[in-house]
């Protein structure tokens, strides 16, 4: 007969094996390796959106058509990237990237978004009250955007079985904000075969 003493230390021991089992193992891996695990938008996906509209945006002709009519660099917004595709898609990560390069390129300034400007004027009217005057940062002295970034991403799923083509299509245009023209237009589209879908 097993006593008190002996079921405990077998109950402990399958404890500690059930334990060993379920451990969290975590590998780092280069975040240029490509990882598709669900087939969902993932940060592959983003970055290669990023590049090509990057490398887009910044070749064609319209910051060179800007600067000669006003003699100034464009100063762009960031407006509303609607997702309509069929799952749950942050922009924020490409976004972030075309923001980036647009400063970091010297060729366009980005000016605040309509959330970000509701902390940076909190801040202006305290320092209203609070900085000393030669520190004191004026209200209306904020520069207005010459056009905006709007844009869209779509997706398309053709299934048979558990076998899914997904199609990924993201168009981004800056639009005059004076006069509604559009000055760039960008696309990126991308095509997944997943096997084994688990869902539609």
């Amino acid at each position: 007969m097993i006593g008190k003493k002996s079921w405990a230390l077998i109950l402990a021991s399958v404890a500690a094996l059930m334990l060993s089992g379920c451990a969290t193992e975590v590998k780092r891996v280069g975040v240029e390796e490509v990882k598709d695990l669900s087939g969902n938008w993932n940060d592959t996906d983003s970055r290669l959106v990023s590049e090509e509209m990057i490398r887009d945006s910044l070749s064609t002709g319209w910051i060179d058509r800007h600067a000669k009519k006003s003699n100034k660099v464009p100063a762009v917004i960031i407006g509303n990237i609607r997702n309509l595709s069929h799952e749950h898609i942050n922009t924020n990560t490409f976004i972030a990237d075309l923001e980036r390069a647009f400063v970091n390129s010297g060729r366009v300034d980005v000016v605040a978004s309509k959330s970000e400007r509701e902390g940076i004027r909190e801040e202006r009217a305290d320092m209203d009250l609070n900085a000393s005057e030669a520190s004191r940062k004026e209200m209306g002295k904020e520069t207005g955007a010459d056009y905006m970034l709007i844009g869209t991403i779509n997706s398309i799923i053709d299934a048979s079985g558990s076998e899914q083509i997904r199609f990924y299509q993201v168009d981004l245009t800056l639009v005059n904000i004076t006069d509604n023209r559009k000055v760039w237009t960008g696309q990126k589209k991308l095509k997944k075969d997943v096997k084994d879908a688990k869902f539609r």
